[in-house]
């Protein structure tokens, strides 16, 4: 019987392989696709940044740049030798080093004694050094002379995620990207792009739930999917999505916040009772139910205000209905006091009794009420009590002491004052 092709991973089939590819990061591919359009290429640079928004991809899509037969170029050609060796890993003028597992002095000792060699196949050697800060300190001391003045054949292309542990002596010889997290919106454009290049039917809702949940990671986000994937096939419905990635029901969400905004506390409860039933973390809920005040606040706030919204046009109308008459400052407030129970929450043993006491403060709150009609009323009444001859005393103010406190009256009596 044949055997099966091992299957890859949707993050590793799709990791981009150009610069031009690589998506959001447009202030790191824009430089160094300039840079190797004039031929300013520095010998050294850093890719900064979280987890899974890449750096090591936009490490190996430069390296093909500077390797391909017709470059530099921010375009590779794909066939030469150089394109191929190194899409396969095979090129032996690439070289890939973890940081964490060779970061003794000897290993770059070893780095410094390869250096020296022309390159065998290519136009460089490159060298990708990932989590470069996991090296050790007599590490970075042998690498600083290397890194100053390298041949002219080598490239170096350092990773990390902590650029705060790398000495200043590394960072002032380096060029440095930042990379950014990813908005949600560009992730669910890139993973619409694999789903629909897959045959996968998942709904651009259950897509926003993992860009979400990716938080700003495109791999976190391409590895929830493969995991969605797996749990519900190609076409797993909104509720199997939020079900495997651990997110709330959107319908019991809306139905706490309907219950706060319409100060209804039995809606409220049965909305606790239903995330505890099925087996949601409260900390969770209520950190989600925060996204979702603020959510409803910024619609309360201006229209414009719609399109900071990270959520579908049917979910934006839906809250502009329900907050419809109420004020921005209302739903401030109500943010605020939820921020603090989810605080509470967070580090109580029994959260579902600390959000349901919470209740009662939740939906007391009231809005706002303009204090202006009700001065100038008193001010009316103050005119015609003084218009009809009634003496109006002035308002009573009390002396403070010299020490803040609240003073007493002076006395006529002089016994009064012993």
């Amino acid at each position: 019987m044949a055997e099966q092709p091992a299957y890859v991973a949707i993050a590793r089939k799709w990791r981009p392989l150009t610069l031009e590819d690589m998506a959001g990061q447009t202030h790191v591919t824009r430089t160094l696709k300039n840079a190797l359009a004039s031929g300013r290429i520095h010998h050294a640079f850093l890719f900064t940044g979280a987890r899974g928004v890449g750096k090591t991809t936009a490490a190996r899509a430069l390296a093909r740049a500077l390797q391909c037969l017709e470059g530099p170029t921010a375009s590779p050609c794909g066939v030469c030798g150089p394109c191929v060796d190194i899409l396969a890993g095979t090129c032996p003028d690439v070289v890939e080093i973890d940081g964490a597992s060779n970061n003794s002095v000897d290993d770059i000792r070893d780095l410094r004694d390869g250096i020296r060699y022309l390159p065998a196949v290519a136009r460089f050697r490159v060298y990708v050094i990932d989590e470069v800060h996991m090296l050790s300190k007599g590490a970075f001391n042998a690498l600083l002379k290397t890194l100053e003045e390298p041949p002219p054949h080598v490239k170096f292309i350092f990773a990390t995620t902590e650029v705060n542990k790398i000495p200043e002596t590394i960072l002032s010889r380096v060029q440095r990207f930042d990379f950014k997290r990813i908005a949600a919106s560009v992730v669910v454009n890139r993973l619409r792009t694999i789903c629909d290049a897959e045959g996968m039917a998942i709904s651009d809702a259950a897509l926003r739930m993992v860009a979400r949940a990716g938080e700003g990671s495109m791999r976190d986000a391409q590895s929830l999917l493969d995991q969605v994937i797996s749990f519900g096939g190609t076409d797993a419905n909104d509720a199997q999505v939020a079900e495997i990635l651990g997110m709330v029901d959107r319908g019991v969400l809306y139905e706490m916040l309907t219950g706060l905004v319409k100060s209804e506390p039995d809606r409220c409860l049965d909305a606790i009772a239903s995330v505890h039933e099925s087996g949601y973390e409260i900390a969770q809920f209520t950190g989600e139910l925060l996204e979702l005040v603020r959510n409803a606040a910024l619609v309360a706030l201006s229209p414009g205000a719609r399109k900071h919204l990270d959520v579908p046009e049917e979910e934006k109308d839906r809250l502009t209905g329900l907050v419809e008459g109420m004020s921005a400052e209302h739903l401030s407030r109500t943010f605020q006091t939820l921020l603090e129970v989810h605080d509470q929450v967070a580090r109580a043993n029994r959260p579902r009794m600390v959000l349901e006491m919470a209740v009662a403060r939740l939906v007391a709150i009231r809005p706002a009420q303009n204090l202006g009609p009700l001065v100038e009323r008193l001010v009316e009444l103050e005119r015609r009590l003084r218009g009809s001859g009634v003496t109006v005393p002035p308002p009573r103010t009390v002396p403070l002491s010299s020490t803040g406190a609240r003073g007493r009256e002076p006395s006529d009596d002089p016994e009064g004052e012993r």
